[in-house]
């Protein structure tokens, strides 16, 4: 297998994850919500399985903000790396890449984040899920429409 699709997915995968930060952000500032921390308090929790210290406190904090946003980054881009492994030799239409790549995503990163006891998606209110799936679904555009750019039909198979 060539890189090129692998690379090219993630590529992808780092212009979806910035779409959904600044859909993200965009709703914040709308509705004047705070920010999420479930994306640090993953990252405390990987860290404390992983019997890695994240020093004082106020360093903790601080470590725990900039891993979880790191995270997040590496869960879009592995998930357009893995989509450029799986579409590198079809045409996948444009809806189902989107829902492939928002949809994985997101059942990762919360599927994740509920395994390490972070979040409980059975208890999230209607508005809670638009937060969620919005963002998300703006990912999955992105991505497949940075994929389907950077692989156009007549490089698709080499």
């Amino acid at each position: 297998m060539r890189a090129a699709p692998v690379v090219d997915g993630a590529i992808a995968g780092a212009v979806g994850s910035a779409a959904l930060n600044i859909v993200s952000f965009l709703d914040m500032a709308t509705r004047a919500r705070p920010a999420s921390n479930t994306p640090e308090e993953a990252a405390g929790r990987l860290a404390d399985a992983a019997h890695v210290g994240l020093g004082p406190e106020d360093q903790a904090a601080n470590r725990r903000s900039g891993l979880g946003a790191v995270l997040g980054y590496g869960v879009g881009i592995a998930a357009g790396a893995l989509f450029g492994v799986l579409a590198a030799r079809r045409r996948v239409p444009l809806p189902l890449a989107v829902g492939m790549l928002g949809g994985g995503v997101m059942a990762t990163s919360d599927g994740s984040m509920t395994v390490l006891g972070v979040t409980d998606p059975r208890t999230w209110r209607r508005v809670d899920w638009l937060s969620d799936i919005v963002p998300h679904l703006a990912y999955g555009l992105a991505a497949a429409a940075t994929w389907r750019r950077l692989r156009p039909p007549s490089r698709r198979g080499r």
